[in-house]
Protein backbone atom coordinates (compact mmCIF):
# COMPACT_ATOMS: atom_id res chain seq x y z
CA UNK A 1 0.00 0.00 0.00
CA UNK A 2 2.82 2.97 0.72
CA UNK A 3 4.40 1.64 -1.89
CA UNK A 4 1.11 2.37 -4.44
CA UNK A 5 0.98 5.66 -2.44
CA UNK A 6 4.01 6.30 -2.93
CA UNK A 7 4.18 5.65 -6.65
CA UNK A 8 0.59 7.80 -7.01
CA UNK A 9 2.60 10.60 -5.36
CA UNK A 10 5.74 10.17 -7.60
CA UNK A 11 3.39 10.11 -11.25
CA UNK A 12 1.53 13.28 -9.72
CA UNK A 13 4.76 15.15 -9.29
CA UNK A 14 6.24 14.31 -12.55
CA UNK A 15 3.02 15.27 -14.21
CA UNK A 16 2.99 18.23 -12.50
CA UNK A 17 6.96 19.12 -13.89
CA UNK A 18 6.17 17.63 -17.24
CA UNK A 19 3.38 20.51 -17.30
CA UNK A 20 5.76 23.11 -15.86
CA UNK A 21 7.60 22.29 -18.03
CA UNK A 22 5.91 22.23 -21.04
CA UNK A 23 4.74 25.59 -19.75
CA UNK A 24 8.14 27.04 -19.84
CA UNK A 25 9.44 25.43 -22.82
CA UNK A 26 6.41 27.46 -24.90
CA UNK A 27 7.46 30.58 -23.16
CA UNK A 28 11.08 30.02 -23.88
CA UNK A 29 9.89 29.42 -28.15
CA UNK A 30 7.22 32.41 -27.40
CA UNK A 31 10.16 34.67 -25.83
CA UNK A 32 12.55 33.72 -28.54
CA UNK A 33 9.92 34.30 -31.54
CA UNK A 34 9.68 37.60 -30.11
CA UNK A 35 13.37 38.52 -29.75
CA UNK A 36 13.67 37.23 -33.44
CA UNK A 37 10.99 39.55 -34.49
CA UNK A 38 12.20 42.61 -32.96
CA UNK A 39 15.73 41.72 -34.18
CA UNK A 40 14.19 41.36 -37.87
CA UNK A 41 12.42 44.75 -37.65
CA UNK A 42 15.35 46.65 -35.99
CA UNK A 43 17.26 45.42 -38.99
CA UNK A 44 14.72 46.60 -41.59
CA UNK A 45 14.86 50.09 -39.60
CA UNK A 46 18.65 50.10 -39.30
CA UNK A 47 18.59 49.55 -43.71
CA UNK A 48 16.00 51.79 -44.09
CA UNK A 49 17.70 54.82 -42.63
CA UNK A 50 20.89 53.85 -44.39
CA UNK A 51 19.20 53.96 -47.55
CA UNK A 52 17.33 57.48 -46.76
CA UNK A 53 20.81 58.73 -45.02
CA UNK A 54 22.47 57.61 -48.92
CA UNK A 55 19.63 59.37 -50.55
CA UNK A 56 20.38 62.59 -48.48
CA UNK A 57 24.16 62.22 -49.14
CA UNK A 58 23.59 62.07 -52.78
CA UNK A 59 20.67 64.86 -52.87
CA UNK A 60 23.47 67.15 -51.27
CA UNK A 61 26.18 66.08 -53.40
CA UNK A 62 24.02 66.97 -56.36
CA UNK A 63 23.34 70.12 -55.57
CA UNK A 64 26.76 71.01 -54.49
CA UNK A 65 27.61 70.17 -57.65
CA UNK A 66 24.69 72.21 -59.12
CA UNK A 67 26.01 74.94 -57.05
CA UNK A 68 29.79 74.78 -58.29
CA UNK A 69 28.40 74.33 -62.16
CA UNK A 70 25.93 77.77 -61.35
CA UNK A 71 28.97 79.95 -59.61
CA UNK A 72 31.54 78.56 -62.52
CA UNK A 73 29.09 80.01 -64.58
CA UNK A 74 28.65 83.05 -63.13
CA UNK A 75 32.49 83.78 -63.29
CA UNK A 76 32.77 83.10 -66.73
CA UNK A 77 30.43 85.32 -67.26
CA UNK A 78 31.96 88.01 -65.13
CA UNK A 79 34.86 87.48 -67.15
CA UNK A 80 33.61 87.80 -70.13
CA UNK A 81 31.93 91.06 -69.11
CA UNK A 82 35.54 92.09 -67.61
CA UNK A 83 37.20 91.17 -71.42
CA UNK A 84 34.66 93.27 -73.24
CA UNK A 85 34.92 96.19 -70.95
CA UNK A 86 38.69 96.25 -71.26
CA UNK A 87 38.28 95.52 -75.25
CA UNK A 88 36.10 98.41 -75.41
CA UNK A 89 38.36 101.11 -73.19
CA UNK A 90 41.45 99.62 -75.56
CA UNK A 91 39.40 100.15 -78.57
CA UNK A 92 38.43 103.97 -77.43
CA UNK A 93 41.91 104.53 -76.64
CA UNK A 94 42.94 103.39 -80.23
CA UNK A 95 40.25 105.84 -81.47
CA UNK A 96 41.46 108.32 -79.28
CA UNK A 97 45.22 108.07 -80.39
CA UNK A 98 44.07 107.58 -84.50
CA UNK A 99 42.04 111.49 -83.59
CA UNK A 100 45.65 112.77 -82.38
CA UNK A 101 47.32 111.48 -84.67
CA UNK A 102 45.05 113.17 -87.26
CA UNK A 103 45.06 116.00 -85.81
CA UNK A 104 48.88 116.09 -85.49
CA UNK A 105 49.34 115.68 -89.30
CA UNK A 106 46.75 118.34 -90.29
Amino acid sequence: MKKIAVLTLVAAASLGLAACSQKAAEETANAADTMAADAVAGAENVADASMDAAANVTDAAANVAGNVAEAGAAAVDGAADMAADKMKEGASAVDAAADKMKEAGK
